[in-house]
């Protein structure tokens, strides 16, 4: 990592630190089920020193609700009350069996024995679960992902083709979630993972910072109007600028960078997100992509943060990842046992 990345970090930490101190105390109670449906009752939030919605806290956006829709489904976009119950009690019975029986299942899949993710508290249902009415986070009659363009498949087939055979020439080969250097639930727009999927908002009088749980990653977004930078300055999570309207935090980012695409896009991604206090404990997170280089149009998603009880712990990737160098550790040995095979 070079120096000026770390003293990115170091700097983005620095703020975080004095804008907990400015953060108030807060009862932290467990909401009901958000009716995604029915939002439009009226409410106040507190508001911090600056006359903003005071979104201050721990959350998390951890839910079972996919981004897309299931094909079964059709047009469908919200569960009744019954269906809903109905979800929250096959969820819950998931992982009691799990726990109970010790299966290495990750939630969603069936036969993976690669960890017992019950065990090391990593089931998604282990921690608080954000709970609507939404058959999907994507909103709108199809709850699917535009089409994709056919010079956007060409693009991704080609970048795919490019590193196909060199996979494990070196960490500049591998994927940049295996060199810890940007995990998908911390890039923009903010998707739920696997797991660690709490987060730290705090308020200051010219930013508002987000940190994950996840890769302990710290987003800084200036509300202060300055400009976006120069549109050849490309990021790994793209460059974010917000201000209010209202209550609402809106936030537009681009100078994203196609080596981290989201969900193939490129570097013309263009991402604005709504952040609105629907009450004291329930936060609707919205938002709004487009990319003319990758899909037909723009499309929109939705879903709530719950308030959990802090703190956040640190996710500290590379102090154990020892997966990266044993990988490619490992590739060097097969090379070399090929190599002693072809003179035989």
């Amino acid at each position: 990592m070079s120096h000026r990345s770390l003293a990115s970090i170091a700097v983005a930490l620095a703020v975080l630190v004095l804008l907990v101190a400015q953060m108030p105390v807060s009862a932290q109670t467990a909401p009901a089920a958000n009716n995604a449906a029915n939002t439009t009752k009226a409410y106040t939030p507190a508001k911090t020193p600056d006359g903003h919605a005071d979104m201050q806290g721990y959350w998390t956006n951890n839910t079972v609700t996919p981004l897309e829709r299931p094909k079964g489904l059709g047009a469908k976009e919200f569960y009744t009350e019954a269906e809903l119950k109905e979800l929250m009690a096959k969820e819950k019975n998931r992982v009691a069996l799990n726990e109970e029986d010790g299966r290495p299942t990750e939630p969603g899949t069936d036969a993976d024995v690669h960890y017992d993710f019950s065990q090391f508290q990593l089931d998604r249902g282990q921690t608080k679960e954000v709970w609507n009415r939404r058959t999907s986070q994507i909103v709108g009659e199809k709850g699917t992902v535009p089409t994709i363009l056919p010079e956007a498949r060409k693009r991704n087939a080609d970048l795919n083709a490019k590193n196909r055979g060199h996979e494990f020439d070196g960490p500049e080969n591998r994927p940049l979630s295996a060199r810890c250097l940007v995990l998908g639930s911390e890039s923009v727009p903010m998707l739920p993972g696997g797991y660690n999927n709490n987060l730290q908002i705090v308020e200051g009088k010219n930013e508002v910072v987000i940190m994950h749980e996840m890769n302990h990653s710290v987003r800084v977004i200036p509300t202060d109007g300055q400009p976006h930078p120069a549109k050849n300055i490309k990021q790994w999570k793209g460059d974010s600028r917000g201000h209010w309207e209202g209550n609402t935090l809106v936030v537009d980012s681009t100078n994203f960078t196609e080596r981290n695409p989201f969900r193939g896009s490129g570097d013309k991604l263009h991402v604005v997100e709504y952040f609105t206090p629907l009450d004291k404990d329930t936060i609707q997170y919205r938002f709004t992509v487009e990319d003319p280089e990758t899909w037909d149009q723009p499309w929109t998603a939705e879903t709530s943060w719950s308030r959990v009880d802090g703190p956040i712990y640190e996710f500290a990737c590379h102090e154990g990842n020892y997966g990266l160098r044993n990988t490619l550790h490992g590739a060097r040995v097969a090379e070399e046992d090929a190599a002693k095979a072809g003179k035989k």
